[in-house]
């Protein structure tokens, strides 16, 4: 079997694909890829570093305002999908699957022109204009939170979840607590903005670290390497921080993830996916810097049932973000209520959820 895959633009587009070709992997080592993205785009460096053969078209999204560079952008898209017929015919795959991003846009429009069998797969609970557009061309569109669905046509739509969750099962728990030198019978919160990290939450946390002193829980802060020195300059300028570990980056993240018992971070799809996959409560911020507030939206999949608490970036204080780690970490029963809530919203088998919903297009 032959797959194509297109996804570009940020991780949370190209993390889940990486996800969905190791799950392949498992059931069909001979399987060939091609990854189809974007030369200027994170996708270049990350899949290439992966070892997955790639190819890469030009591509830009829509201005939302009337610009003369969206007619640029149309010219783009027609030359792109010149292009990926052409990648398309030479490497003649049985499927091609879309991961979101403005890139996926020429190459699965190319592929169903040309007959291929195709499924995007939407991460957020309000999908970008590229999977709306390309919905009415797919064979498939697999989504992550039910409330997706009324966005595309009924008769396509199959909830499969982030197969990023997947990835997170499994991790030695206690392997992620010891490379932080976390205690192991006290309850852990883990805070972060992002891999960029996210500088209101910085500011927040900054101001809440004098008042950790004697809380029967420790903190894990994570900056972004962006922020770290800065962060780290102000830290230093208080009497006593000792009940935070800071790091600029966590890179074995899954393993600590499993080892914490509280999330503060940003909405982000595949973020949201792996808090629910492991039943972690959350407290999430939605970044407002992000297309259509979608952020927000995800959140709400979320906090609608219980399973987060959403604190708007207009919200949030120092004060404000101490009060709600309180509010869950130091009532048992909150705790326990939000872990259950959470582990009912999360979809840990997605991978082999999308990877049957491929197969099943792909051999008809």
């Amino acid at each position: 079997m032959k797959v194509v895959v297109s996804g570009g633009g940020t991780g949370g587009h190209i993390y889940p694909a990486l996800a969905l070709i190791n799950e392949i992997k498992k059931h069909d080592p001979n399987v060939e890829f091609l990854y189809i993205g974007t030369e200027k785009g994170l996708e270049n460096d990350i899949v290439q570093r992966a070892g997955i053969p790639f190819k890469s078209i030009e591509i830009t999204g829509f201005k939302r305002k009337i610009s003369f560079e969206n007619v640029k952008t149309i010219s783009r898209f027609l030359k792109g999908v010149s292009i990926s017929k052409k990648y398309l015919k030479e490497f003649k795959p049985d499927v091609v699957i879309g991961t979101g991003g403005y890139v996926c846009g020429p190459v699965v429009y190319a592929a169903s022109k040309l007959k291929i069998p195709t499924v995007i797969h939407e991460q957020n609970s309000l999908p970008g204009v590229t999977n709306k557009f390309l919905s009415r061309y797919v064979d498939k569109v697999a989504i992550c939170f039910e409330d997706a669905k009324k966005y595309f046509p009924e008769h396509k739509v199959v909830l499969t979840g982030n197969p990023r969750a997947s990835e997170v099962l499994g991790q030695d728990a206690e392997k992620g607590r010891m490379t932080l030198g976390l205690k192991n019978h006290q309850k852990t919160v883990l805070i972060f903005g992002g891999s960029r990290g996210a500088r209101a939450i910085n500011d927040a946390v900054l101001k809440m670290i004098p008042s950790l002193a004697g809380k029967p829980y420790q903190v894990v802060y994570v900056t972004g390497e962006v922020h770290y020195e800065k962060v780290m300059a102000e830290i230093n300028k208080l009497s006593d921080s000792s009940e935070v570990i800071v790091k600029p980056f966590i890179h074995n993240m899954p393993e600590v993830l499993a080892g914490v018992d509280l999330i503060v971070s940003r909405a982000g799809a595949t973020s949201l996916a792996e808090i629910t996959a492991l039943g972690l409560p959350s407290i999430l911020i939605p970044s407002p810097y992000v297309t259509a507030n979608h952020q927000e939206v995800n959140a709400k999949s979320l906090s609608d049932y219980h399973a987060a608490i959403l604190l708007k970036e207009s919200e949030l204080t120092g004060e404000t973000l101490l009060s709600k780690i309180d509010y869950i970490l130091l009532n048992q029963m909150k705790l326990d209520e939000m872990r259950k809530a959470s582990r009912e919203l999360g979809i840990p088998d997605a991978a082999k959820r999308l990877y049957k919903v491929m197969q099943n297009i792909s051999v008809k």
